[in-house]
């Protein structure tokens, strides 16, 4: 979220300050920690937002280069809970028209507080997690988070309802299920119906004209892997036309990719999330030799990559670690800046443990230890690629990291791993 400097108050409504207040308490809205998180959720420290039932998580940006990974898990309702809750909020349509406006009627608590439901959690409740040294109860990255939150709850308060267990689409079918069962029971004169002379209001109306709308169909059933794919292989002479076996691999890799792309689809992040960039050929060729690809399609994709064995076989290692990226962390090198490099060297040697660490060597964006058997390179997504070195070529030794001091362990590791032995 933007930085929220010049605000006097992380929240204007009264939900977003009852947040606030269960984590400050009454007597803790001076305590140094959570100044401290106070000013990193004002300038900007904290990345994007994570809400899921019970738990809501962030990178936040500390005085260390790598974001700290925090997170506060919070209890999620029972469902005697959400039953008493939902029945309190299907009892007045003037709720469910707030809930549709983005208002969350202070009216509501309080009936689900006499239901003996709590909204907003206590103190108490709140478990913070962070990466950072910090064991203080919250740690600043964690209030940061916290704080954060409350401008989240501003927008919208079914963030709130959401980390106590429950969606938005979810709690509103509820809701106009209930509430049309009420209008259907309410029409044939049912013992609560109205008087024709009972007035009634148009938040009323406009929320009962809403309960009746059907919801939108769910989205279709996943598919978890492609089917069988045709069988070419056996089916004539051969002849002087396309490779059978290798027209079967293709449309076997095509429906896997497919497969794929309709998982990602149906994600609930894909519409914000930026599509990846097209292959090149060569990226391609690279992909297609990391499958479990037959020895003799293997063979055609080492002639048409022009590549001899052992570079194809560096290549498919380097995509099997980092995809698009580890490819061209393995080809071209670029000059990072400098201050990007001195930090990682920084890192490593903070996280050295017993004898001297290493001396690191740079060369535009690789950083080679001293004797030449580690390596790290840097990426353009900013995570450090570990690189060792193997009959007198390098290689790529493990998954790409942010911390670079994690990386170099890797690229230390003697034991290659488990996906290529």
């Amino acid at each position: 979220m933007p930085p929220a400097r010049g605000r006097r108050s992380f929240a204007e409504s009264w939900w977003g300050n009852a947040w606030v207040e269960a984590l400050e308490g009454k007597q803790r809205s001076g305590d140094g920690r959570l100044a401290r998180g106070r000013t990193y959720a004002r300038a900007g420290n904290v990345g994007e937002i994570t809400v899921t039932p019970g738990r809501v998580a962030a990178r936040v940006q500390g005085s260390r280069r790598t974001p700290y990974r925090t997170s506060m898990d919070i209890p999620v309702l029972s469902e005697r809970d959400w039953e008493l809750l939902l029945d309190a909020a299907a009892g007045q349509a003037g709720h469910i028209a707030a809930l549709l406006d983005r208002d969350m009627p202070a009216e509501l608590a309080e009936d689900a507080a006499r239901a003996g439901v709590r909204l907003l959690p206590r103190q108490s409740e709140l478990t913070p997690s962070c990466s950072c040294p910090d064991w203080g109860y919250p740690c600043k990255h964690a209030a940061a988070v916290y704080y954060q939150v409350a401008r989240l709850l501003d927008e919208d308060p079914f963030v709130l309802l959401l980390l106590r267990g429950r969606g938005e689409q979810e709690l509103m079918d509820e809701l106009q299920r209930r509430n049309a069962a009420q209008a259907a029971l309410e029409s044939t004169g049912g013992p609560d119906a109205p008087s024709a002379t009972t007035s009634v209001l148009a938040k009323d109306v406009f929320a009962a004209a809403r309960a009746g709308v059907p919801p939108l169909p769910g989205p279709p059933p996943a598919v978890d892997r492609a089917g069988p794919g045709a069988v070419l292989t056996g089916s004539g002479a051969p002849g002087t036309g396309p490779d059978p076996a290798a027209l079967e691999f293709l449309a076997a890799d095509a429906a896997a990719r497919a497969v794929r792309l309709l998982t990602e689809a149906l994600s609930p992040t894909h519409a914000d999330t930026a599509p990846a960039d097209p292959l090149d050929i060569d990226q391609d060729v690279i992909r297609l030799a990391a499958a479990e690809t037959p020895p003799a399609i293997v063979t055609r994709l080492t002639g048409t990559a022009g590549l001899d064995p052992t570079d194809l076989a560096r290549s498919v290692r380097a995509w099997q670690y980092g995809g698009p990226e580890g490819l061209r962390v393995l080809n071209q090198p670029w000059d990072p800046a400098p201050y990007d490099l001195a930090a990682a060297r920084d890192a490593v040697k903070q996280a050295w443990e017993g004898e001297r660490a290493p001396a690191l060597r740079a060369t535009r964006n690789r950083l080679t230890a001293t004797g030449g058997l580690a390596q790290l390179r840097l990426g353009a997504d900013h995570r450090w690629h570990p690189y060792r070195k193997e009959s007198g070529t390098w290689w790529p030794a493990g998954p790409a990291d942010l911390d670079p001091a994690a990386a170099f362990a890797t690229a230390l590791d003697p034991e290659p791993s488990s996906a290529f032995r």
